[in-house]
């Protein structure tokens, strides 16, 4: 087979993975700042999807400021897990690919850590068909900062290949919409040492190594918890985060 095809092969796996570890994607993902969603709402936003939604991270979020939620997710056990957390929120199987959602229906579309899984080609078009003239579409991932030791230690643990690809606005630096914004967010989020191995194993390139590279590597993130200076002895610990936000206007 050639490169090109096992890569993609292997994408498709990870894409699809996440799935069998909703449960650990609940407890071990962060939520996102309040600045960042604050900047991805464009505003006057009332009516907002979640595209890509997960088990409802950035949802649960945006249902507390008062708006009309609606998430779309295409693995039925993250579906599941969002009904079970955020309760009240109609939430959908779909994809970016394939929206549930009639035109003009949302005033914006945010995706949360899964920009990167979509084809651009067919995302799109959907995007723009569910928007309002002039809503806004806003792409966010948390990515930690490995500027503090023991993050740096835990990437080189994970041989970590990043899960955002190539460019992380693919697709949207050109019409139906303007102008691609960036903005970059610090902050940390507290985490107690079996979070961080949820966090671990909700990572697609995790879950989809072989049983026995995967308890290797759990191994070491457990070691490394339990020697590292910033971490050994206690209960909770700090793990910082860099926030990476982009919004574009339909034209």
């Amino acid at each position: 087979m050639p490169d090109e095809d096992r890569h993609l092969d292997r994408r498709r796996a990870q894409a699809a993975s996440f799935g069998a570890v909703a449960a650990a994607y609940e407890r071990g993902r962060p939520p996102y700042p309040s600045e960042a969603i604050d900047w991805l709402l464009p505003a006057g936003a009332t009516r907002v999807l979640d595209l890509g939604a997960g088990t409802g991270k950035l949802t649960r979020q945006l249902r507390d400021r008062g708006l009309r939620v609606v998430a779309v997710e295409p693995s039925a056990q993250m579906r599941e897990q969002l009904a079970s957390v955020v309760p009240g929120v109609p939430v959908h199987a779909g994809s970016a690919e394939d929206i549930p959602l009639g035109d003009g229906s949302v005033d914006a579309v945010l995706v949360a850590q899964a920009w990167h899984w979509v084809d651009p080609g067919r995302a799109v078009p959907e995007v723009a068909r569910v928007l309002v003239p002039g809503g806004q579409l806003g792409l966010a991932w948390n990515l930690r900062d490995e500027r503090a030791d023991w993050v740096a230690s835990l990437g080189r643990i994970l041989h970590d290949p990043g899960e955002t690809g190539g460019s992380r606005t693919h697709g949207i630096t050109s019409p139906p919409f303007g102008a691609v914004q960036r903005l970059t967010v610090g902050w940390a989020h507290r985490v107690t040492r079996d979070a961080l191995l949820d966090l671990v194993s909700s990572r697609s390139y995790v879950i989809t190594m072989p049983a026995a590279q995967r308890a290797v590597v759990l191994a070491e993130v457990s070691r490394l918890a339990d020697t590292h200076p910033a971490l050994a002895g206690h209960d909770e610990f700090t793990l910082p985060y860099v926030t990476e936000c982009f919004r574009a206007q339909l034209a």
